[in-house]
């Protein structure tokens, strides 16, 4: 049974089993005054130092606890700002980094976000503010899940606590928030363009501060980053790239590839490689080469390559190909080594691109890791037993299509790929594609296969599609290619906040002239929906459909009927007031209904369905029985309602005396919250849907 002990720099000491896991506090209060009644929690193991060493032996962390519950932190609560790690002895920084990773998972374990990323690169992150001089220095992050314990240190720790009650995370990594974020941290593969940006207008100032752009294994296959990456390498401006590889390879195929190996060799390899003195006598022999001329140069640096690639993992000689300096592997969870090399490559002023590659774990934080529940979506969710998503429905009418029909295939983009999407990928393992972040990729690439005699249902998320706009339209669009986008995510996404809100979608796609852009009311229409898609052969069409659990579940259906295209329905019949509702947004329209009729107002309730083409004899039947109509939507301004607009205005249907009120999400970002907050706030609640009915019909009783 192996052992393993470790002293706290505080006075704590502990014996840890690595079978029972019991810990045997030996406890000296001399230096540090905790509570007098003080008990462990939080134990990590994970195999010691060297991230992939073949050693047994294993490394206890453990924390402690006051009466009050609060995990004792006593080196954190004394660092405000970055520059209080500087005095910090190595000792001291590496409990620092255990009491952000308990702090982190304290906090996180009660959130609705995923949380092994930031837990991951908490050593890096101390690693970086102990050597650069934030906010001098820019660092820049790729991803906004890297960047808990880099606000941690940046004085917000207040604001990630204060959300301990919540099911929200601290603020967004923005530059209007702190002064230590130069830039947004987003949907990923941003920082290493604007961080080049920012180390060319250093030069051209004539300033001296440093760049460090920190980018993820899964952001390296966004096209972007290589585009970044080929340009720093041709404009040669000092700059440092940190990638965080969290997978242990540059393989594309991630699961078959081997790990990343970090060894004593590799560790003594990398350190040499960052050295001054290395880099320096390397620049001495391009230049010496050069004079000899001759051919020596191009044979020289041909060994260079060749020595550097035999002895760097797989795919290493292709940033050195696209310009960057490599350095690496690193262990990062070793914070000497992380220092060691961050300070060499900091050291030199004029030694152009630099990218040091670093191996972080999360599997080791797994012990921490919850069952992460689906976001409610819309305020009628209350009470559900079975918490099945609408991604669930779509995917088991998908394999249904799929069974019937084998031209039927998928492909899916994005920031990681939901666990409902694993029955079609089992079902169908050779008619199913997940590109990861290259979504430009993904269209084109669905539009390939669609030229090959294929029925594409490309899946991207809403926010993601995004990047892949020119290909929507050039693509597939202007050449009427059948491809079936799958918006999922659309709308408000509750703790993710605007970086992945779903808000324009509905705007940026009916205004394209050859696609059918349509939106399910509920997970039975979802299903007939993939039934539509599936038929329609001689245009693009797309469907939405938001996160979170459904709020009622339907009797399941194996397959669906095709719509009409262009025809909606009527759920309610009123004479007072029509609420036309358009996707997820016709059920606060049934409970506005509800609320309403309670107040003697009878409502027509009806389903769009279709946003383009859009079903104007509805539109005329509700004008016609109607002197009241609001659209309702969960989207951005100039999307269903604007093509409600037209039709009233070219159809003479204003003129006629119809008044018209269109419900949209506001113009501006709404920030992270709990989805029936941010509905309230964005006023497409059914509460406030009755609001602007009465306000409409000249009553002002509050519902």
């Amino acid at each position: 049974m192996g052992t393993a002990s470790f002293d706290h720099h505080f006075g704590i000491s502990a014996r840890v089993s690595e079978i029972s896991k019991n810990l045997s506090p030996k406890l000296d209060f001399s230096s540090v005054k905790f509570p007098s009644r003080v008990e462990y929690c939080g134990l990590y193991l994970s195999p010691s130092s060297a991230v992939c060493s073949s050693s047994k032996e294993w490394r206890g962390q453990a924390n402690a606890v006051d009466e009050s519950g609060e995990v004792a932190t006593p080196i954190l609560d004394t660092i405000e700002s970055p520059k209080h790690l500087k005095n910090l002895s190595s000792k001291e920084l590496k409990q620092l980094a255990v009491e952000m990773r308990s702090e982190l998972s304290t906090v996180m374990s009660k959130s609705k976000k995923a949380f092994k990323a930031s837990l991951a690169v908490v050593e890096l992150t101390v690693a970086i503010h102990y050597v650069f001089r934030s906010p001098v220095d820019k660092i820049l992050w790729d991803v906004e899940e890297h960047t808990y314990p880099h606000k941690l240190i940046t004085g917000r720790r207040s604001l990630v606590k204060m959300h301990r009650q919540t099911t929200e995370l601290s603020d967004s990594t923005r530059r209007s928030v702190s002064i230590y974020d130069p830039i947004g941290a987003g949907h990923g593969c941003n920082s290493i363009s604007a961080g080049l940006g920012m180390a060319v207008a250093r030069d051209i100032k004539g300033q001296r501060e440093r760049v460090v752009a920190v980018i993820s294994n899964e952001t390296t296959m966004a096209g972007q980053v290589y585009e970044a990456m080929g340009n720093a390498g041709y404009l040669d401006s000092n700059m440092i790239v940190i990638l965080n590889d969290s997978r242990n390879s540059l393989h594309p195929k991630l699961e078959e590839a081997p790990e990343t190996p970090i060894n004593p060799l590799s560790t003594t390899l990398s350190k040499i490689q960052s050295s001054i003195f290395f880099r320096r006598f390397r620049e001495l022999a391009k230049v010496l080469t050069k004079r000899i001329g001759r051919g020596m140069h191009e044979w020289a640096a041909k060994v260079d390559e060749y020595a550097r690639g035999l002895l760097g993992p797989p795919g290493s000689t292709l940033f050195e190909e696209l310009g960057l300096y490599y350095i690496g592997p690193v262990d990062g969870h070793n914070i000497e080594d992380l220092i060691c090399v961050l300070k060499e490559v900091s050291s030199l002023d004029s030694s152009g691109p630099v990218l040091v590659h670093v191996i972080t774990r999360e599997d080791q934080f797994v012990e921490v890791e919850r069952d992460q529940t689906p976001e409610v979506s819309n305020p009628l969710q209350e009470g559900i037993v079975d918490r099945r998503t609408l991604t669930d429905f779509f995917v088991e009418a998908l394999v249904s299509e799929a069974e019937r029909d084998d031209t039927v295939v998928a492909v899916h983009a994005g920031m990681g790929m939901e666990a409902s999407l694993e029955l079609f990928k089992n079902s169908f393992p050779d008619r199913f594609f997940d590109v990861g972040m290259a979504e430009q990729h993904a269209v084109t690439f669905s539009a390939g296969l669609s030229c090959g005699g294929l029925k594409p249902f490309c899946i991207i998320p809403s926010t993601f599609l995004q990047r892949a706009y020119d290909q929507v339209v050039h693509d597939v669009d202007r050449q009427k290619i059948p491809v079936r986008f799958v918006i999922s995510s659309a709308g408000l996404v509750g703790s993710n906040g605007p970086t992945h809100c779903g808000a324009f979608d509905i705007t940026f796609m009916s205004c394209l002239p050859n696609m059918v852009v349509m939106a399910p009311s509920d997970e039975v229409e979802l299903v007939h929906m993939v039934a539509t898609a599936a038929q329609i052969d001689d245009r693009p069409v797309c469907f939405r459909y938001p996160r979170g659990a459904v709020s009622r579940i339907s009797n399941a259906l194996r397959y669906g009927v095709p719509i009409e295209l262009g025809k909606g329905r009527v759920l309610v019949e009123g004479k007072d007031i029509a609420l036309l509702g358009y996707g997820s947004m016709v059920q606060n329209c049934l409970r506005a209904q509800s609320l309403l009729s309670k107040l003697g107002v009878e409502v027509t309730v009806a389903d769009a369905r279709f946003c383009k083409p859009l079903d104007i004899k509805l539109v005329r039947e509700l004008c016609k029985n109607h002197s009241f109509l609001i659209t309702i939507e969960e989207g951005s301004i100039g999307g269903f309602g604007s093509h409600v607009a037209q039709f009233l205005s070219l159809d003479g249907q204003l003129d006629a005396g119809i008044k018209w009120r269109p419900i949209t999400l506001p113009d501006a970002y709404i920030e992270r919250a709990s989805p029936q907050v941010q509905l309230a706030q964005a006023g497409l609640s059914g509460n406030h849907i009755a609001a602007t009915a009465l306000s409409l019909l000249g009553r002002t009783r509050r519902v």
